[in-house]
């Protein structure tokens, strides 16, 4: 049971911390991300909203400067009710330009995407998320040409983005409205500031590389002096995929040293069993000594047994652990790993505790005088 527990517990630890990693890949492993330095008045740390540090200039500049970033988007995005005709819901829209998609890793599934165009007209367009689709459109309603109203604003819908799911955070990627920036900017948040800027190094490798170089051109683009700390932050995906790494990490060894508790206890079940075999084994322990056993023959002898009882015990909790994680898998749709190391882990653990609690009764009946053994009723 130790065993299993153990093999059961560090594969759904394993099995998380892949999914967590693989979420955020799929927003992007090279993507770099700008937002203002929250700034404070009176000790007390203002809102995002109220940090106006970005600018699409900035986003210009490091288009013209970064050579080290492959696209690079601004970003803003507001909350609010999305219409079409009797049915609304509420979501958010998101501003981008036309390489938004290619950074956040978004695909067109119908339709197409806004044009330069359209982005420098202001154009009233925009692309659905599937969950939007669902939630304003009957199933024969074809969503691409429909007229919707985000707030009091027309849209004209001119794609449908591909499903994306959940991301790490529980949050509905397909929840979204896509517009041009420019049209989010004037027409609903009406403001000149951007709320964050968005890009995408060549590789994952060039992530250290891209970020040095960002900085040095965003502090160039805000006129910043040695003395002076950064208006904005920078954060990749690189990151959060460590800082959540970590994090699991931890949590892989909590639930790990929780399903070692059980093979303590079962050691302790074999030290049990073996003081009762020899309890009941006197007679024969005291005569194999009087027929010129040695007190190391009966040592090994008990010892043999507890190394055999924990080695079996583990090559059936194996068994138990790798089927046990295939049912969670099964039933409850959770992501499961079963590695080399963790089955190796928990089995050697079992041996080494098996022999750890079954040398001492071992000891204690290797001990024993021969007369009084032989004594014993």
């Amino acid at each position: 049971m130790g065993v299993g527990s153990v093999i059961a517990m560090l594969a759904i630890g394993e099995g998380s911390n892949y999914s967590i990693k693989q979420q955020i890949s799929a927003m992007g492993t090279n993507l770099l991300h700008i937002q203002p330095v929250r700034q404070k008045r009176g000790g007390v740390q203002k809102g995002a909203d109220a940090s106006q540090t970005l600018t699409l200039a900035d986003v210009a500049y490091i288009e013209k400067n970064a050579d080290k970033i492959a696209a690079v988007s601004p970003e803003i995005d507001t909350s609010g009710q999305a219409i079409f005709g009797g049915n609304n819901t509420p979501t958010n829209i998101y501003g981008g330009n036309d390489s938004f998609t290619f950074i956040k890793k978004l695909e067109v599934e119908s339709g197409r995407l806004f044009s330069a165009r359209e982005i420098r007209s202001a154009a009233k367009v925009c692309l659905l998320g599937q969950t939007v689709v669902e939630n304003l459109f009957a199933d024969n309603v074809e969503p691409v040409g429909q007229m919707i109203r985000f707030e009091k604003i027309p849209f004209k819908v001119i794609g449908v983005l591909s499903e994306k799911g959940e991301n790490t955070f529980g949050q509905d990627q397909d929840d979204m409205i896509l517009a041009p920036y420019t049209t989010v900017m004037k027409r609903i948040v009406r403001q000149t500031h951007i709320r964050a800027i968005v890009m995408s190094a060549y590789s994952e490798d060039d992530i250290d590389d891209a970020t040095t170089q960002v900085e040095a051109v965003m502090r160039r683009a805000h006129r910043l002096t040695d003395s002076q700390d950064n208006d904005f932050e920078i954060r990749s995906q690189t990151e959060l995929i460590e800082r959540f790494g970590s994090i699991s990490q931890m949590m892989l060894v909590l639930l790990g040293s929780i399903a070692a508790i059980s093979l303590i206890v079962g050691g302790i079940g074999i030290m049990n069993i073996m003081y009762v075999s020899v309890t009941e084994r006197t007679r024969e322990i005291g005569l194999r000594l009087a027929i010129g056993a040695k007190g190391k023959d009966i040592l090994f002898q008990f010892l043999i047994e507890a190394i055999l009882l924990s080695v079996f015990g583990g090559i059936v909790g194996v068994g138990l652990g790798m089927i046990s994680s295939v049912m969670i898998e099964k039933i409850l749709s959770w992501p499961i790993i079963i590695t080399t190391h963790s089955v190796l882990l928990s089995f050697i653990c079992c041996s080494l505790i098996g022999i750890f609690f079954g040398w001492y009764p071992a000891h204690k009946a290797s001990a024993l005088n021969p007369i009084d053994a032989l004594r014993h009723e």
